[in-house]
């Protein structure tokens, strides 16, 4: 694996244009080299756009990003390295750096390419694991021809470009900021109204988006993991308030699970006062998640299957994950009322989880109609704006009625 202290944060770059990659195959075959790359330059990092060969080879995937002091493409840009370098380890006038030697580059190909003003757009370039020959006459005229030749395309991945940075840094500013402003919702035992736990679900005062749009966003920009850690560690703020017995759930995608999850949630004391609510925006992937929610788990951590019935959600997660607690999604639980199809779900989840020794929670209860028909099912749980809105504070853990309207909107 590559030390992440080489590479800088990775940022989604959308779908390559298949003639920059035929364009990037030419000049990987014309220099013998394994990956011909297009780069953006956005501050000190050069972002890789488009890829073409066995970028693995290296630890580069599209839109990975290689530092300034790390990369040499930085030699090149002012004048200290020549454009063409057939052995990176043996050029006097280039400067080993740890990118060099760590990313396994021994020959090394890189030159600017402007935009339609004239302006820096970033470099094009190659890669090679192994020592070149002298290189061609023509290896650097056909090199700068090409990056001429890319002035036209470089337009539309500016524009593309210049969406997703702006993106990507609001949401770094926001991350930098401490996260999203996070609220809490009870989730209350039905059977007398006590609250067993609450939700930490965000929020983005000023925003004319809602959550959903904002993680999505940070995931589609390389940000999601940073986004929801902390929108987690503020969350994790409202431990020392609750009242003995209540629990607080946190929600993460796999994703972020594999990240850096585990030290985070390992860390808190006592963690059994924790339910990590996995969400369903993703799928599961490989077997490395296992191993992080079995470390969870070990450290009292409890898990739970938020959203069953949406998404990427179903028995199959149940099946694998083998969940604390399942958590039966507002689009199946509005409509319990008066649809007997809901109704039948909901009373099979409940029968296999009561098999499984899981708990049930029933999500979006509205209505006092809901409410009884969540209770006919055999939950024993429910979370929704009847049993409690989400507040900033956790006061509101004891206030409770059954009785009132259903609200107007969310």
């Amino acid at each position: 694996m590559v030390d992440s202290t080489l590479l800088g944060p990775r940022m989604d770059v959308g779908d390559p244009d298949p003639a920059v990659v035929d364009l990037l195959g030419i000049l990987r075959r014309t220099l013998r080299m394994e990956v011909a790359w297009l780069g953006r330059l956005t501050g000190d990092l050069l972002v890789m756009q488009v890829l073409d060969g066995d970028a693995q080879t290296f630890g580069l995937s599209p839109g990975a990003t290689v530092r300034a002091e790390t990369g040499l493409f930085s030699q090149i840009l002012r004048g200290t390295a020549p454009e063409v370098i057939p052995d990176v380890r043996a050029d006097p006038r280039v400067t080993q750096t740890a990118g060099s030697y760590e990313l396994g580059i021994r020959s090394y190909a890189a030159t600017p390419v402007l935009d339609d003003d004239g302006n820096l757009y970033g470099l094009v370039g190659c890669l090679g694991s192994r020592p070149q020959p002298a290189p061609s006459p023509a290896d650097l005229p056909f090199l700068r021809l090409l990056a001429a030749s890319l002035r036209t395309s470089v337009l539309d991945l500016h524009r593309m470009w210049g969406t997703r940075a702006q993106l990507f840094q609001s949401i770094l500013d926001l991350i930098d900021s401490g996260g999203p402003r996070i609220v809490y919702q009870p989730i209350r035992d039905l059977s007398g109204g006590t609250a067993v736990g609450v939700e930490a679900l965000s929020r983005f005062p000023g925003s004319c988006h809602g959550p959903q749009w904002w993680f999505a966003a940070a995931h589609n920009v390389g940000l999601g993991a940073d986004l929801e850690l902390a929108a987690i560690r503020r969350a994790l703020g409202a431990l020392t308030d609750l009242p003995p017995g209540v629990l607080l759930g946190v929600n993460a995608s796999p994703t972020t699970i594999t990240a850096e999850l585990v030290e985070l949630l390992t860390a808190v004391r006592p963690a059994g006062n924790l339910v990590l609510e996995i969400t369903e925006n993703e799928q599961l992937g490989d077997s490395t998640l296992d191993d992080h929610l079995d470390a969870l788990r070990a450290s009292g951590v409890y898990l739970a299957i938020d959203d069953l019935g949406t998404g990427y959600s179903s028995l199959e997660h149940v099946i694998r994950i083998r969940p604390d607690v399942i958590k039966i999604d507002a689009s199946i639980i509005q409509g319990i009322d008066d649809d007997p199809v809901r109704r039948a779900v909901t009373t099979g989840i409940v029968s296999i989880a009561r098999d499984l020794g899981e708990y049930v929670i029933a999500e979006g209860v509205e209505t006092s109609s809901q409410l009884r028909a969540v209770v006919q099912a055999g939950i024993l749980m429910g979370q929704g704006y009847l049993l409690g809105r989400p507040a900033p504070t956790l006061e509101l853990l004891d206030a409770y009625q059954f009785a009132g309207t259903p609200p107007r909107s969310h």
